[in-house]
């Protein structure tokens, strides 16, 4: 089930983004403690965002979320437990639906699951960049989904 986030999600969502990142990405140098991400989920990416949490309707258990920014996809991180099974695909298209006329994000260049991924969906690589722009100073790539045809 999609719906939309909660405060009182905040300490789950950290924990599909702490368990996700670690997971997808464990070459990404860890610039934040876990208190300091559960601050920053709650204080400033929940209030800022749109933010949409896949809750499992056995469980009530929180299994991946997406924030949108506007018409910038800020995030979408799946519990490892929870990826092939279209919960991302869930997330992304409601988040596609609440952004008809476009949607970009930022995906690490060597994150090649998330690119296939975007790309399975209709998203295009629009350009790239030498890590300058993140604090993981990772180089990334720009995608971009135009709207429905």
């Amino acid at each position: 089930m999609i719906r939309p986030a909660r405060d009182s999600d905040a300490d789950a969502v950290a924990e599909v983004f702490l368990a996700s990142r670690a997971a997808a990405m464990p070459y990404l140098p860890r610039l934040y403690d876990d208190e300091q991400t559960r601050a920053w989920i709650t204080q400033v990416m929940l209030p800022a965002s749109t933010t949409w949490v896949a809750e499992s309707t056995t469980t009530g258990e929180i299994l991946g979320f997406a924030a949108l920014d506007g018409n910038l996809l800020a995030h979408l991180y799946l519990r490892p437990d929870a990826r092939r099974q279209g919960i991302g695909t869930a997330l992304l298209t409601r988040a596609q639906q609440a952004s008809p006329t476009g949607l970009t994000l930022r995906v690490f260049t060597r994150n090649t699951a998330a690119r296939a991924f975007y790309e399975h969906h209709g998203f295009h690589p629009v350009d790239s960049n030498n890590g300058s722009r993140n604090e993981e100073n990772e180089p990334d790539l720009t995608y971009h989904w135009p709207g429905p045809p």
